[in-house]
């Protein structure tokens, strides 16, 4: 499980090192793609497979279905961590998401998102009210 909020920096050949704490679950490879609200997702290997076979259960008749899975895989590489536990995120990732030198590197739970620090700390200031003053049940059987 991935968790927490760190801040690596980018370096000049579009690499970051892996928090300590993801290492182990992304060593055996990652795979990035397209995040929503312009983040990069990343997946550890096993955990996309499991995804990708939840989305070829989609009905192709569904055009929802299709755009999602298009944009969603078109995106996606597949990346091994080198020895010095760095990726190099994909210049087209990098583009989509607003990527700089300053990155947040946020836990989501079965997945790893990678956001620019500065369009990190707007969004969670925006959602922290939300999250605070959250009224009514939003994950069935949580809260």
């Amino acid at each position: 499980m991935f968790l927490g909020t760190h801040e690596p920096k980018l370096d000049e050949k579009g690499r970051i090192i892996l928090p300590a704490k993801f290492r182990d679950e992304l060593a055996n490879g990652l795979v990035m793609t397209r995040g929503q609200e312009h983040c990069v997702y990343v997946f550890s290997a096993r955990e996309f497979e499991t995804i990708h076979d939840t989305i070829r259960q989609a009905p192709v008749t569904s055009k929802q279905a299709r755009d999602y899975m298009r944009v969603f895989l078109s995106g996606a590489t597949a990346e091994t961590p080198d020895k010095q536990h760095r990726v190099t995120i994909p210049s087209s990732l990098r583009q989509y998401a607003g990527l700089d030198r300053d990155l947040a590197v946020i836990g989501a739970g079965s997945r790893v998102e990678i956001w620019d620090a500065e369009a990190w700390q707007t969004y969670l200031a925006e959602q922290e009210a939300v999250f605070a003053n959250t009224a009514e049940e939003v994950i069935p059987g949580l809260f």
